[in-house]
């Protein structure tokens, strides 16, 4: 059994530090969003896999979620609020960024 759990942990940490996925995960730092998120825990914004998973399915949610990241938010993960980041994030780099969120399903 803990092999079983050795190997699944390492193949998802495969997936998600392979270099474009690290290009992704770098933009993210640069962009100040690790300071609120992570990929797989809450911070005080939701881990980038739950995001992932509640947008899987749900028409529309790449160019929603861009529009979120660039112009801020409230009310979908609690109380806590997601500033604009316009100002230091351009439209590219946030759809780079959104594309590889939902890619964490």
């Amino acid at each position: 059994m803990k092999k079983i759990l050795i190997v699944t942990a390492v193949a998802a940490a495969g997936t998600l530090f392979q270099p474009a996925a690290m290009a992704q995960l770098a933009l993210a730092q640069k962009d100040g969003c690790l300071a609120c998120h992570s990929v797989d825990h809450k911070v005080m914004g939701p881990a980038y896999r739950d995001v992932a998973k509640k947008y899987a399915h749900v028409p529309g949610a790449e160019e929603r979620l861009v529009k979120k990241v660039l112009n801020g938010g409230t009310g979908v993960w609690g109380h806590f609020v997601m500033p604009a980041n316009k100002s230091h994030v351009s439209e590219a780099d946030a759809r780079k960024l959104v594309h590889w969120i939902l890619s964490l399903k």
